[in-house]
């Protein structure tokens, strides 16, 4: 059995997941972390009750090669992510990075050009592929069961908890995080193509700031603290950043209606497939409960899937109620059946274990093509990018446009 080593880059809440997989995992040995604080390395080994030796960021190339790391985990800030995969890259690694895979055109272009370059392969976190739910999905349509697909309706909400994290946090800028159409909606972007198997042609957006930002505080009584993180009330958050903040100067709870927000909390899309299904889009993030509903229409009926996740949050932490999913088939002329109605397994529905598994050898490749690759995770950021140019120029966006930009084929 071979063995391979890890590195860890970025030691955030994420990281722990693949953290605790890789201890665990008789296919792979954690070799490395590396963040620019010490003191969430030293947590995380805590965690783990293990010494797993701890990196710098200026030493990243030099940690590599010291450590003989075959796999490079990245979980740092979307923006950074380029940087990182294209030096492992360079260095003989291959890649596992979270969504997105970058944040930009160029950023893209040369993590292609290093992966053609080296041969080695990057890999996209896209654990939602794994939920059980979303792999129904994809064998029904696959299947044929309401025939050719014509249309999708997709509509996703993150509640006043959830929703509200990415404006405390360093995606409020979209310097950082390409703004929600680039990192959460990259999920949702890519589910899309999983299912239809085929990626954007033509993407037109509106956007705004809505509800957060420093314009929008006055929708907020002085008494309201609902929307204020209490970092000293969970003992990781705490650990993880109240403690780094004297070190790395990041801080983790910042105020959702001060200013320096940047990125938009109310979002359409509409984007063309190609092959000419359309995708109907929206995002908003300041809904009173948690979920999504996505619909497609087909040339020989309609299937539908309801997914609650989180029916009333409490307050700033979103409170650990199990979702629930709900998947129904019309074909013309019929009444409507129920395919599922079940609660939703822990971690994404599941998917964060079964993604893992794969990830590290522990399972065998999934038979619906749920590992995404490079390419996959381009294709998921080319809806996001032209629809953030979308909102930019207030004009649909040919993809071939950014695909010309980053040198890559039609």
């Amino acid at each position: 059995m071979v063995v391979r080593r890890y590195a860890i880059v970025g030691l955030g809440s994420r990281a722990q997941l693949f953290a605790r997989a890789l201890a665990g995992s008789p296919r792979a040995e954690l070799a490395a972390f590396c963040d620019r604080s010490e003191t969430r390395m030293r947590v995380h080994n805590g965690w783990l009750g293990a010494s797993v030796p701890g990196y710098r960021p200026a030493d990243f190339p030099a940690m590599l090669a010291k450590e003989r790391v075959d796999v490079v985990v990245v979980c740092t800030p979307d923006h950074t992510h380029a940087d990182y995969v294209v030096a492992a890259l360079h260095a003989g690694c291959d890649v596992v990075t979270e969504k997105p895979m970058t944040t930009g055109v160029d950023g893209a272009r040369r993590i292609l050009a290093a992966r053609r370059e080296t041969g080695h392969s990057v890999r996209v976190a896209f654990n939602y592929r794994y939920n059980p739910v979303h792999r129904r999905v994809r064998e029904l349509l696959a299947a044929g069961a309401i025939g050719e697909i014509g249309s999708v309706e997709f509509s996703w909400l993150l509640d006043t908890a959830h929703g509200a994290d990415y404006f405390r946090r360093w995606h409020r800028e979209k310097a950082n995080s390409g703004g929600l159409l680039v990192h959460k909606s990259g999920h949702h972007f890519d589910l899309v193509n999983w299912w239809l198997g085929r990626g954007p042609e033509t993407v037109f957006a509106f956007g705004r700031l809505f509800f957060y930002g420093d314009g929008n505080g006055h929708r907020r009584t002085a008494a309201d603290d609902r929307f204020a993180l209490d970092l000293e009330a969970s003992p990781k958050l705490r650990a993880l950043y109240r403690d780094a903040e004297r070190e790395d100067g990041y801080v983790r709870n910042q105020d959702v209606f001060a200013p320096g927000v940047t990125i938009e909390d109310d979002l359409s899309v509409l984007v063309r497939h190609r092959g000419g299904v359309v995708l109907n889009y929206h995002l908003h993030a300041y809904s009173p409960r948690e979920g999504y509903r996505v619909a497609f229409a087909g040339s020989e009926g309609r299937l539908e899937l309801d997914v609650r996740e989180n029916e009333f949050p409490a307050g700033a932490v979103p409170a650990p109620e199990p979702g629930r999913a709900r998947l129904t088939v019309q074909r013309h002329w019929a009444p409507s059946e129920v395919v599922l109605d079940e609660v939703l397994g822990e971690g994404h529905g599941g998917g964060d274990e079964r993604m893992l598994a794969e990830l590290l050898g522990d399972a065998e490749p999934d038979e619906l093509g749920c590992a995404a690759d490079h390419d996959s995770g381009l294709q998921a950021l080319l809806t996001g990018l032209a629809a953030d140019r979308s909102l930019a120029t207030g004009a649909p966006v040919p993809v071939d446009e950014l695909l010309a930009e980053i040198g890559e084929p039609a």
